[in-house]
């Protein structure tokens, strides 16, 4: 895979393109060997090229097909090619129809995506006016796409993953356990002594935000075939992780906590100061929420605490502001006030400074509910948006340990 584009060297943009397209790639068969970024450049986009062409049988180069000066990926791929560019007229009616139909004059460098390698094959682009290009040099098979995600992901959908796959011969199937509560180190050492995995698997741990992926990555003539050797691997693993496992494959923190509430006919409310309204986004962010999320309190001041949600004053006045005792009254006050099953109550100290003479890192949660209440107190790593967001993550798994289990389908 080559990324084109200034704006991804210079760290403006992150290339999500490459995130993205490995793990479908992975899943069509076709193994990346490597991944490169380079600027907008047609002898180092060349260069790039041709080394990419030299380690691999497919390359995707990704960027740099737009109307504008610096959108020079065709003339690089025309001068690896060895081909002049010529103007292709059914392109140039179809970006001149579509301006009309968006009722703006187009510009005559809107013009150059019409330009295609001589012998390529365009790739009709469903969401955008630049078109793929799909190139044929020898033995090797080239792929330009457009750089922006959602052209390039419908484009691949439809142009390049399916025959990939058939060229592949393989399946690649991933299963992944996500956990929370667990470091890293401690994951891998309990599944590395509940499994031993055979040499056709891959087996790997990712970590971020607080959360700790397993996964595990196998290729097979066909889906049951991988699915027959993962499914015991990833079964003994789910028992070893224990209770640390909190979904699987696509699942998320927010989406098993959102379908256990749902389940449970629950609602949640928070009370949350470090953390500043990231706990209560987290549980809105998927559609439905409004069936499980009531609200949340933003008490950042510590006056707040008491005047919004209710915390003793005696309680402040003796613990502090950043303490177990005040998460819990904070919980407790969500739970009260905006009237619903779980409470959740978060305070700490993001940082950099010391707060309460304790140290940046330090967080309490609570968890009021049918059952009682449950604390939970950490002190975290990172600077303060890391602090944050882990935060979050310590929230939302209290509050999944804390719902009743999520129930098997019925059949």
């Amino acid at each position: 895979m080559v990324a084109v584009g200034d704006e991804l060297l210079l760290g403006d943009i992150v290339n999500g393109n490459a995130t993205w397209l490995g793990a479908e790639l992975a899943a069509a068969g076709a193994r990346v060997v490597h991944s490169a970024m380079v600027g907008d450049d047609v002898p180092r986009i060349a260069t790039a090229l041709r080394r990419a062409l030299e380690d691999a049988d497919v390359v995707l180069v990704s960027g740099g097909l737009g109307p504008t000066s610096d959108d020079v990926t065709r003339e690089a791929v025309a001068q690896v090619a060895g081909v002049a560019l010529v103007r292709d007229p059914a392109l140039e009616r179809m970006l001149r129809e579509r301006f009309t139909t968006y009722g703006v004059a187009m510009p005559p460098a809107a013009l150059q995506q019409a330009d295609v390698p001589a012998g390529a094959r365009v790739l009709a682009n469903p969401v955008g006016t630049a078109p793929g290009l799909r190139l044929e040099l020898g033995d090797r098979l080239l792929y330009a796409l457009p750089g922006p995600p959602h052209e390039l992901a419908a484009l691949a959908r439809v142009a390049v993953l399916g025959e990939l796959a058939a060229r592949s011969g393989t399946v690649v199937v991933t299963r992944t356990l996500h956990c929370a509560g667990r470091a890293e180190s401690v994951v891998a050492e309990r599944a590395e002594a509940a499994v031993q995995v055979p040499p056709e698997v891959r087996l790997a741990y990712l970590a971020g935000g607080g959360v700790v992926r397993v996964r595990l990555t196998t290729a097979a003539a066909t889906r049951a075939a991988a699915e027959e050797v993962l499914d015991p691997l990833v079964a003994t693993l789910s028992a070893a992780l224990g209770e640390a496992v909190f979904g699987r494959d696509e699942d998320s923190l927010p989406g098993v906590v959102q379908r256990r509430l749902a389940g449970a006919g629950a609602t949640v409310a928070v009370a949350e100061s470090l953390t500043g309204g990231l706990l209560a986004a987290a549980l809105s962010e998927l559609p439905g929420s409004s069936a499980t999320f009531r609200g949340g309190l933003q008490v950042y001041a510590t006056d707040l605490k008491e005047v919004l949600a209710g915390v003793p004053r005696e309680v402040l006045e003796r613990h502090g502001a950043v303490s177990a005792q005040t998460a819990a009254a904070l919980g407790q006050g969500a739970q009260e006030r905006l009237g619903a099953t779980y409470g959740i109550g978060v305070t700490g100290v993001a940082g950099p400074q010391l707060q309460e003479d304790q140290p940046a890192g330090t967080v309490h949660v609570a968890v009021a509910g049918p059952e009682g209440l449950r604390t939970r107190s950490a002190r975290l790593p990172g600077d303060r948006g890391r602090v944050r967001v882990l935060s979050v993550t310590l929230a939302l798994d209290a509050l999944r340990r804390a719902l009743p289990p999520e129930q098997a389908a019925a059949g």
